[in-house]
C-alpha cells in the first residue's frame, strides 16, 4: 500500500447550530476563528491532514452555499477536490456519495473521514496514530474509528465499549453509547473499556461501500451517479446507521490530545479560565460575583455582568443569547423557535 493510495475527506457541510448566534446558516463554525489564532477550524483541520496525505488526494464534503467559502478559506484546493452536497440529509448520504466519489477515482484508496471541528494538541502523535491506522484498515477489511481514553466525565461526546478480543491498538467494538448521564459518564472515566468516540473513521473504500450495500441499500443508487439526488435520501446518521450494525468495527486507541469542538461547553473546557472559571473570549468585560461562565461580546461593546453562575453570555450581529453553558438542547430549540417566529433573519 502506498501513501499515494491514502486519501482525506473533511466533512465541513454542517450547519453549526449549538454554536448559534456567533455560527450561522451563512457562516457556520467551521469557518469561523474560536481561538484568535489567525486560523478558522477548517483551515486548522486541512494543515493538520496535509503533513500526513498528499494534498491532492484531501477532498472536502461540503453543503453547496458553502463552496465558495471553502475555496475562499483553502487556496490550495482546486474545485475538483469539492464533493458538494445539495441537500441537508445528515452524514449517511454525505459519506456514502462522498466514499462513492473516491472509489471512482481509486480503487485501491484507503480514506480517512474526518470532522472540521476537532482539535488536537500532540500533532506527531496524531500523525503516527492516522498513519498506523489507515495502514491496518487498508487490508484488515474492517471500519476503524479512533476512540480516546476519557480524562473527564464529558457529558456532550458519545463513549465506546471495547470488547477483550484485540489485535495490536485495534480493539472490536462491544457497544456505542450516546452522550450518557454524568453518573455514567463517571464510571465509564474510572474503567479501561470505555473511551470517547472521536468521530474520526478511517477504512479501505472497498469495505466501506461494502457496508452501505448491506445497511442502506435504499440509499446507494441515488447517490452512486455523477449527479446524486440527496432529495429522496432520508435523513440518516451515519453512526446509527452504519456504524453500529455492521459487526467489523474497530476502534484504534489512541492519546493525541483530542478535542471535539462541538458545543459552547466544550469550548469552555478547552480556553483559559480566570480564578473563578470565567472563559472571556476577545470581549470586553467587567465581571462581580461571576462563576463559570463563558462570554464573547463585539469588540465595541462593554459588558458588566453581576453574580452570574454557568452562562453563556454571546452577542454577534443581531443577537444576543444568554442562557446555562451547558444545556445543549435547548439552543436548537431557542434556534427553531426563532426561525418559526421571525423566520431565518436570526438564523
Amino acid at each position: 500500500m502506498s501513501n499515494n493510495n491514502f486519501y482525506c475527506v473533511i466533512m465541513a457541510g454542517g450547519t453549526g447550530r449549538r454554536f448559534w448566534p456567533y455560527s450561522r446558516k451563512a457562516l457556520p463554525k467551521q469557518f469561523l476563528d474560536f481561538f484568535g489564532s489567525g486560523q478558522t477550524l477548517i483551515q486548522q483541520t486541512y494543515e493538520r491532514y496535509r503533513q500526513i496525505v498528499l494534498p491532492e488526494n484531501i477532498y472536502i464534503s461540503t453543503y453547496k452555499d458553502y463552496k465558495d467559502i471553502v475555496l475562499e478559506l483553502l487556496p490550495e484546493v482546486k474545485e475538483s477536490q469539492l464533493i458538494i452536497e445539495e441537500e441537508h440529509r445528515n452524514t449517511a448520504p454525505a459519506i456514502a456519495y462522498a466514499s462513492h466519489v473516491i472509489q471512482k477515482m481509486d480503487p485501491d484508496a484507503t480514506v480517512i473521514m474526518a470532522p472540521s471541528d476537532n482539535m488536537v494538541l500532540k500533532q506527531e502523535e496524531f500523525k503516527q496514530a492516522v498513519l498506523k491506522g489507515m495502514e491496518f484498515a487498508s487490508h484488515s477489511g474492517k471500519l476503524i474509528v479512533m476512540g480516546i481514553k476519557p480524562t473527564y466525565p464529558e457529558t456532550g461526546y458519545g463513549y465506546i465499549q471495547v470488547s477483550e478480543e484485540r489485535e495490536g491498538d485495534f480493539c472490536k467494538i462491544k457497544t456505542f453509547i450516546e452522550k450518557p448521564a454524568r453518573e455514567f459518564a463517571e464510571v465509564f472515566v474510572q474503567g479501561n473499556e470505555f473511551f470517547w468516540n472521536s468521530g474520526i473513521f478511517i477504512w479501505h473504500i472497498d469495505t466501506i461501500l461494502k457496508a452501505f450495500h448491506e445497511m442502506l441499500s435504499d440509499i446507494c443508487p441515488r447517490v452512486e451517479c455523477d449527479r446524486p439526488d440527496f432529495s429522496s435520501c432520508p435523513n440518516s446518521s451515519f453512526d446509527t446507521s452504519i456504524m453500529e450494525k455492521v459487526d467489523n468495527v474497530y476502534v484504534q486507541l489512541c492519546d493525541f490530545g483530542w478535542a471535539d469542538i462541538g458545543t459552547w461547553g466544550a469550548l469552555h473546557d478547552l480556553l483559559p479560565k480566570d480564578e473563578e472559571r470565567n472563559v472571556v473570549i476577545d470581549s470586553n468585560t467587567m465581571l462581580y460575583g461571576c462563576k463559570n461562565n463563558l462570554i464573547m461580546m463585539p469588540k465595541d461593546k462593554l459588558a458588566v455582568i453581576q453574580d452570574l453562575e454557568g452562562y453563556l453570555v454571546v452577542e454577534k450581529d443581531n443577537v444576543l443569547l444568554i442562557c446555562r453553558k451547558d444545556d445543549q438542547n435547548a439552543i436548537r430549540k431557542f434556534v427553531n423557535d426563532v426561525e418559526m417566529r421571525f423566520g431565518e433573519k436570526y438564523s
